[in-house]
């Protein structure tokens, strides 16, 4: 683990609509449309508490997140109608769930006491985050992280689930269409489905000179290096 070599297939009728799209592009397609995903993300042996799968839509994000941490999903909770706060794990103290709430950034009072559909989508991924913090689980992948909220609200997400992570005893893999927000949540590692790459930290600093000497080597994520290309 986690190397990975995956096919994914789906049926095809043929229509009228479909052969004209596969005589026009000349695609080498029969009743069948087939992809395929192949890598390494490199994390055996290494110690770790936060990883990025970042690329475009349509790139493997979730499928290969689905098939390396398939145990791990957290994106598939269901509420029910009551307060948000009567939706967080049983056996925890308020105190315990309120200060998951804070740490997520999940801080306006009156929102614990309403039911999760009502929410903005800006608290219902704070919501979902806490939720996942405050499970048994010891890993927690959340598929579309930051995508339904405004880049703003993106980056001190990212920022503050990177650091209550970091104080947790889990691992989040964040899987996620925006870039920019490598740079907040300063992940130990991230795969790139665009670019098929597998990078890893090996040293961040707060000197701009450093930083500025990152960026040259890698623009794209300014505080890694060491790119293993796959």
């Amino acid at each position: 683990m986690p190397s990975f070599n995956i096919i994914k297939k789906s049926s095809l009728e043929r229509t009228f609509r479909t052969d004209s799209v596969i005589g026009q592009f000349d695609l080498q397609i029969d009743n069948e449309v087939q992809e395929q995903f192949t890598g390494n993300i490199a994390i055996e042996g290494i110690d770790w508490k936060v990883g990025l799968i970042v690329g475009s839509s349509g790139s493997g994000k979730t499928t290969i997140a689905k098939e390396l941490f398939q145990d791990f999903y957290t994106n598939d909770k269901e509420y029910n109608g009551n307060a948000v706060i009567d939706n967080m794990p049983s056996g925890l103290s308020v105190q315990q769930i309120t200060a998951m709430f804070n740490t997520v950034g999940f801080a306006t009072v009156w929102s614990w006491l309403k039911p999760y559909h009502v929410l903005s989508n800006g608290e219902k991924m704070r919501v979902d985050l806490a939720h996942a913090l405050l499970s048994e689980s010891d890993t927690i992948v959340f598929d579309e992280f930051t995508s339904v909220v405004d880049r703003t609200v993106a980056k001190s997400a990212s920022y503050a689930i990177g650091k209550a992570v970091r104080k947790s005893d889990k691992k989040f893999v964040a899987v996620a269409c925006h870039r920019d927000i490598a740079d907040w949540l300063e992940p130990d590692w991230i795969y790139d489905t665009d670019e098929q790459r597998f990078f890893f930290a090996m040293e961040r600093s707060n000197d701009p000179k450093c930083n500025l000497r990152f960026a040259n080597v890698q623009p794209k994520y300014g505080n890694f290096l060491g790119s293993i290309t796959i």
